[in-house]
């Protein structure tokens, strides 16, 4: 499972059963961290996640950035709320993919305008799932689990 985590909304996504698409499942709207993390945990147990991954932008250097200690620290809340190992994942080019996606399925202008967060997160998920098992024919993807 991987989490978008954002100011006002919380994109989640699923994989597939066997671990190879990635699949957009809801968007939570923000409350608190400890809401949130509550919120997260269960949709986790629900669906038999096995690993739960929590999108953390990181700069040209691979460091985190100033945003990402929305993401530790939500990471650190659900940890707080599930023995399920919780792993944060770089999810730079999320947004723009999801938009990108938005604009390739027709989506309007207006609605591309902020509600793609759970596209972004399967974005996340989908990095994650190419990096563990290899990217699907004719992709190209040079993310690795080395740091995970």
């Amino acid at each position: 499972m991987a989490v978008d985590p954002g100011e006002k909304r919380i994109g989640i996504a699923l994989s597939d059963p066997s671990s190879t698409i990635a699949n957009p499942l809801t968007v939570l709207k923000h409350v608190s961290r400890a809401v949130d993390a509550a919120s997260i945990a269960q949709l986790a147990i629900e669906h038999e996640a096995e690993r739960i991954l929590v999108g953390q932008a990181l700069d040209d250097e691979d460091q985190p950035t100033p945003q990402s200690r929305r993401a530790y620290r939500l990471a650190a809340a659900i940890r707080a709320q599930t023995r399920i190992p919780v792993v944060l994942w770089d999810e730079s080019g999320s947004t723009q993919a999801a938009q990108f996606a938005g604009i390739a399925l027709g989506v309007s202008r207006r609605k591309r305008g902020g509600h793609l967060d759970d596209i972004a997160a399967t974005y996340i998920l989908q990095t994650y799932l190419d990096a563990r098992n290899g990217p699907v024919e004719g992709q190209t993807n040079t993310r690795s689990l080395a740091d995970e």
